[in-house]
């Protein structure tokens, strides 16, 4: 794959504190848009919420990061879920399946030690076809 087959969307930006990140929010090769893991921040903040509030959250960082790359989540074939709390399995469900129950991407989900007070990560594989 060439460098002109690789596209890497926004590497620095306000959740960052407008300073470079050592990895992109997202990266283009050919017909597939991988999403680096995202968690419910605003402003480079992570939001206080419960497990509801801070999947809405995290949906809401992922769509904008798919937009870069002219995606939706339509187009997410690969979903990678952690959660901090197992117990959260079935509030964080329902929140997913509003925004993927028309287009079921395949999802693996675990539970894992997460960064100070973020009860979930996500992140995605869209495929969109360059034309």
């Amino acid at each position: 794959m060439t460098d002109r087959e690789l596209i890497r969307y926004a590497v620095a930006d306000a959740q960052a504190g407008g300073q470079r990140r050592p990895f992109a929010k997202a990266v283009r090769a050919g017909d597939f848009v991988y999403v680096s893991g995202q968690v419910p921040t605003v402003d480079g903040e992570v939001i206080v919420g419960n497990i509801v509030a801070q999947t809405e959250q995290v949906i809401a960082n992922i769509i904008d990061v798919l937009a870069l790359a002219d995606c939706t989540l339509a187009d997410v074939v690969k979903v990678n879920v952690w959660l901090d709390d197992a117990r959260d399995f079935s509030s964080f469900n329902a929140v997913f399946q509003k925004y993927f129950i028309d287009h079921p991407p395949a999802r693996s989900t675990v539970q894992s030690p997460m960064m100070v007070d973020v009860k979930v990560e996500m992140d995605v594989i869209a495929y969109k076809p360059q034309r």
